[in-house]
């Protein structure tokens, strides 16, 4: 029978067996929530007039009648029960019993978790109940009547998380729920009960500062804007705190350090004293008062960036809670703006939020990072912002924070609507442009030629980027007359327009000298650097992208760094201004096009094949794919161990993914499926899923441009998984069924074993185990006819794990037994540590404490050989866990303590709540 699903809690949605059924127009979506919303009883024809028309028209019961109807036809078509939608009366009823409503299920959800007396099992019913919603209710019907009732439903939701929260909060050693207070305070200012919970879970954690921090804000709000005092009872937790002993802090560790992201303040600054002092008159004074935003715009190439990080560093000390920074590539040569979503996962991260825990929400990532900075005193640095659209969600609004924005863009916008201060560079002036050639070259020099001083600095025209170029060249060769240097700059345009929006100049004629003056192996490696897809390089790179060794490569690039025209600005990692790899990239149009796309090639294969050997450490029991061999010349990283393959990952982790679309846009369709393929267990374990997503979209893409059954099976599949983790089981369920269909169409039981395990812990997270056991049984049942020893081994380590979920004990190890026999026989270390510890789950549920130590103990063991520092401490956790229900007190705290240190240095959030069992009061 066909399952029609009702989405109300969100967009409203129709579904028939997953698919997306299409309704007739808003009237009819307006009728069908209107039932929905009152699913179970009679909606009268008033109520659904009133939901469909503003003004009803005089035949607006017989329309309803009409659309009623023609829904009542629809929805049948699509196979749902003939008694869906009954009449009844003056009305309809729609009967929740013939279809899933979201809606319905909430509530049921709701009143079983209210009615649960144990409040660990009321917590888990309250999460499931609100992962049901999707959005804001009903969004964009445009009917009073349902906006009315969205807000009914937006209040429940609220509600519901108010209740939760307050759940877990009661429990002994409750998890760290401060960030998602934070961010719901920060959604709803006025709400009293959130921000009671918030002051209940900071005081909890030993942040009674902040605490105190959180009322007096809601105060001064209820205050100014509604001349209202808090109530009663967050009065009294007020005056309860500041009477009272504050919690000892939860981790004695030192906090994540405050964040000192500011690039390296430029050598050899001049000049701007106007725009300095204008600065330092919009620094915030007082503590409590609104964000500053001060625009910084200009020109290309005029030293905006220059101005705002040598003044950042001077007042860097105002901010005591530290200096964010992120360049917004507004203005990137290859047109790629700076996605919102991930300059606020790189604050986050910044500000200690480990990757797997940033919200996957753009919005809530956004309300999360406010949160953070809220009764903070930081600076904030926008570089190169496209314009007012991409700068507003990054602004904080946390008094006390001043917030720079660096931009070619006027930001009319944001001085308009956000009161932000403009601050307009121009070019400098002659007397400011030669205190720039004078702080490089010395006022000796320029002295003993001050007519060919004067030439330099009427051709650059007061561009300081011109200048810095000049100046470098000049200081690189002490002996060379300037004179000869005013000549050179004498031969061409200097001042050439930037584009049709901008007025000012662009140095190209001086780029263009001071390359002309490189070496030619540095020249090369200069334009075939234009073509290298991420932010940054490495010596390996820049050796692949030129087809030479790594010691010429090493030799190119110092020459280029001398002339400023790469800067290395980590050890040994490279980057360039935004115009000079502009700049590098028109060069490259120059080269052939065979050797162009040979340089592609050579870049493609350094980056996939060093990505290749670092996946075989992460996941050595994976079905590897088979590489063509890498260019003749082309470095490719080896590593001894998983922790180089991961720092390597870690490192090029941007620069991969930019490959990947690169290699997209070159049409390099076989490097796109096998890079993604090689990044899939990084970026999984990692955390960065809206990456792994974005990769895998791209390889499914490239899989079937290559007519590539099995590319596509395995790119669907991955595909799957990633969008799992970002909580759209019903795309990743789609997706594994794709993958499903070509594995069977291959005849590949490997495929669909891997498949139906996916399926399998897609399942799970919906809480829908009855199917999460039913596919892991088929993954054991093709895997088992098959001989695939990892595959049957994993699935009956899955089953294990669901038989004990289930009470099922003795089931669960009889399971765990063989998936560990197995996996000992194909070697594979990181399935054995797994199935330890679902056996030893399995024995402390059974009361068998010694068997439970000894499981976990091996798999302790595993994890360590493995490299698996946050496993490790994982284990060592559970360990605590079996001592103490034996009463060896003793000997958990030592483990506790063990693990504690080890997540400390990870700063992974899980050790706070591994501290708690240390000190649970």
């Amino acid at each position: 029978m066909t399952t029609i699903w009702f989405g109300v809690l969100g967009p409203l949605e129709v579904r028939a067996d997953g698919c997306r059924i299409g309704l007739n127009g808003p009237r009819q979506e307006r009728a069908l929530a209107a039932l929905l919303l009152g699913a179970g009883a009679v909606v009268t024809f008033d109520e659904l007039v009133d939901a469909v028309w503003e003004r009803p028209p005089a035949t607006a019961r017989r329309q309803v009648q009409d659309l009623v109807g023609r829904l009542r036809r629809d929805l049948a078509g699509a196979g749902a029960a003939a008694d869906l939608i009954t009449t009844r009366g003056s009305g309809y009823l729609l009967r929740p019993e013939s279809a899933e409503i979201d809606a319905y299920g909430f509530e049921q959800l709701l009143a079983q978790a209210r009615q649960e007396p144990d409040p660990l099992a009321a917590a888990k019913v309250y999460r499931e109940a609100l992962r049901l919603w999707r959005g804001e209710p009903l969004a964009g019907l445009g009917s009073p009547r349902l906006e009315r009732s969205a807000r009914i439903w937006q209040e429940r939701h609220l509600l519901a998380w108010e209740e939760c929260l307050e759940a877990e909060l009661s429990l002994p050693g409750a998890r760290d729920v401060t960030a998602e207070l934070a961010a719901l305070a920060d959604r709803h200012p006025f709400r009293e009960p959130l921000v009671d919970l918030l002051m209940r879970a900071l005081d909890g954690a030993g942040r009674r500062p902040e605490a105190l921090a959180a009322y007096h804000r809601l105060r001064l709000r209820l205050s100014e804007e509604l001349g209202l005092d808090p109530g009663p009872r967050l009065q009294d937790r007020y005056a309860a705190m500041l009477h009272s002993d504050p919690a000892p802090p939860r981790s004695a560790t030192p906090a994540v350090p405050a964040p000192a992201q500011l690039p390296l303040a430029g050598h050899g600054f001049a000049g701007r004293g106007v725009e300095l002092a204008r600065l330092h008159a919009l620094l915030p004074d007082d503590p409590d008062g609104a964000t500053t935003v001060v625009a910084v715009v200009g020109t290309g190439g005029v030293g905006k960036t220059t101005l705002a990080v040598h003044f950042a560093h001077r007042v860097a000390r105002r901010f005591p809670d530290g200096q964010l920074y992120v360049n917004l590539r507004g203005f990137d040569p290859g047109g790629t703006a700076l996605a919102t979503a991930d300059a606020v996962r790189g604050f986050l991260g910044a500000l200690g939020v480990p990757a797997d825990r940033v919200p996957a929400d753009e919005q809530a990532g956004v309300a999360l990072y406010r949160s953070l900075l809220a009764g903070r005193r930081m600076l904030v640095l926008l570089d190169n912002a496209r314009d007012a659209t991409q700068v507003r969600p990054l602004l904080p609004g946390s008094a006390g924070t001043m917030v720079l924005v660096t931009s070619r863009d006027r930001l009319a916008g944001l001085v308009v609507a956000e009161g932000a201060h403009p601050v307009t560079l121009g070019v400098l002036t002659a007397a400011e442009s030669r205190e720039v050639l004078a702080r490089r070259l010395g006022p000796l020099r320029l002295a003993a030629e001050p007519d060919a001083v004067a030439e330099i600095v009427a051709r650059c025209a007061g561009l300081p980027l011109a200048l810095r170029v000049v100046a470098a060249r000049a200081a690189l060769q002490p002996d060379f007359p300037l004179r000869r240097i005013a000549g050179d700059l004498g031969e061409g345009e200097v001042l050439d327009a930037l584009g049709a929006d901008d007025s000012a100049t662009d140095p190209r004629s001086v780029l263009s000298w001071s390359y002309r003056l490189l070496s030619a192996p540095a020249a090369r490696l200069f334009r075939l650097l234009g073509l290298h897809p991420g932010p940054d390089w490495t010596l390996d790179a820049a050796a692949a992208a030129a087809g030479v060794p790594v010691d010429q490569a090493r030799r190119s690039t110092a020459e280029l760094v001398g002339a400023h025209l790469v800067v290395q600005h980590q050890p040994g990692r490279y980057t360039c201004h935004d115009l000079l790899r502009a700049y590098a990239a028109e060069l490259a149009t120059t080269e052939p096009d065979d050797r162009r796309q040979a340089a592609r090639q050579r870049l493609l294969d350094h980056y996939l094949h060093t990505a290749f050997a670092a996946d075989r450490l992460l996941l050595a029991g994976r079905r590897p794919i088979e590489l063509a061999s890498p260019g003749a010349g082309v470095p490719v990283r080896s590593f001894d161990d998983i922790e180089q393959a991961q720092a390597w990952l870690d490192a090029e982790h941007a620069v991969l993914v930019g490959a990947v679309a690169a290699a997209e846009s070159w049409g390099c369709d076989v490097h796109v499926r096998q890079l993604a393929w090689s990044l899939a267990t990084y970026l999984q374990r990692r955390g960065h899923w809206r990456d792994w997503t974005a990769t895998q979209e791209a390889a499914v893409r490239a899989a079937r441009r290559l007519g590539d059954r099995a590319g596509q099976a395995d790119t669907h599949r991955g595909l799957g998984r990633a969008l799992a983790l970002l909580g759209r089981h019903d795309g990743a369920m789609a997706q594994l069924d794709a993958a499903l269909a070509l594995f069977v169409e291959l005849a590949d039981p490997v495929g669909q074993t891997d498949t139906h395990l996916g399926m399998s812990w897609v399942r799970e997270r919906q809480t829908r185990l009855p199917e999460a056991v039913s596919h892991a049984r088929q993954a054991l049942a093709l895997s088992t006819a098959d001989g695939y020893v990892r595959g049957q081994a994993s699935a009956l380590n899955s089953l294990g794990w669901y038989h004990t979920v289930l009470g099922d004990h003795e089931q669960a190890l009889s399971c765990c037994e063989q998936s560990l026999a197995l996996h000992r026989r194909g070697g594979d270390l990181r399935g054995q540590a797994e199935a330890l510890d679902s056996a030893g789950y399995a024995h402390l549920r059974l009361g068998r404490h010694e068997r439970a130590v000894d499981c976990y103990g091996q798999a302790l063991e595993l994890f360590r050989r493995l490299g698996d520092r946050y496993l490790e401490a994982y284990m060592l956790d559970r360990i605590g866990d079996g001592h103490a229900e034996a009463g060896a007190a003793v000997e958990a705290a030592r483990c506790w303590r063990a693990a504690v240190v080890i997540l400390a240095e990870l700063g992974h959030p899980d050790e706070a709540e591994t501290r708690r069992k240390l000190d649970p009061d």
